[in-house]
């Protein structure tokens, strides 16, 4: 009974712990972006790259506006979309030349990234996101993940 009890109050506030899950993800990758497109953070400016550079401007970029886009929860699914397809191209074709596994070839940051935005396709933006503020504007009042909500859509359905 104790373990339903728990189950219960944990499953309440899933929709909040996505959303402060999102929200650390997109600051984290979104201050990568910035340290590599402006040498903030500690990072000098000649380790900045340059402008049109391939891969790593454009990397830096997805970086800082994905990262910024999902921290704010705009657009969150295609944002967390691109940046984790972004992170899967990192690992493959930067890190996993030189070892098979993340430990041998630097490449935590990003298999972890990369796992962590599919992740965020999946759930959506949960209940703290600036996306909300602008549907429930044009008349959706959906909280993606929201067991509430979905059990008031399940009623609905099945009454109607």
């Amino acid at each position: 009974m104790a373990n339903s009890s728990l189950t219960s109050s944990l499953n309440r506030y899933q929709p909040y712990a996505i959303s402060a899950f999102r929200i650390v993800v997109g600051l984290l990758f979104a201050c990568h972006g910035a340290a590599s497109l402006f040498g903030l953070l500690g990072v000098p400016d000649n380790a900045t790259v340059d402008a049109g550079t391939w891969p790593g401007w454009y990397a830096a970029v997805i970086q800082l506006v994905g990262g910024t886009l999902v921290m704010l929860g705009l657009w969150t699914r295609s944002a967390a979309f691109v940046s984790s397809g972004s992170m899967a191209y990192a690992y493959f074709k930067v890190h996993q030349p030189e070892g098979l596994f993340p430990m041998e070839n630097s490449g935590e940051a990003s298999a972890m990234f990369c796992w962590a935005f599919l992740l965020l396709v999946f759930t959506g933006p949960g209940a703290l996101a600036l996306d909300k503020v602008f549907t429930r504007g044009a008349g959706d009042t959906r909280r993606d993940g929201d067991p509430a909500a979905e059990k008031g859509r399940a009623r609905a359905t099945a009454t109607a």
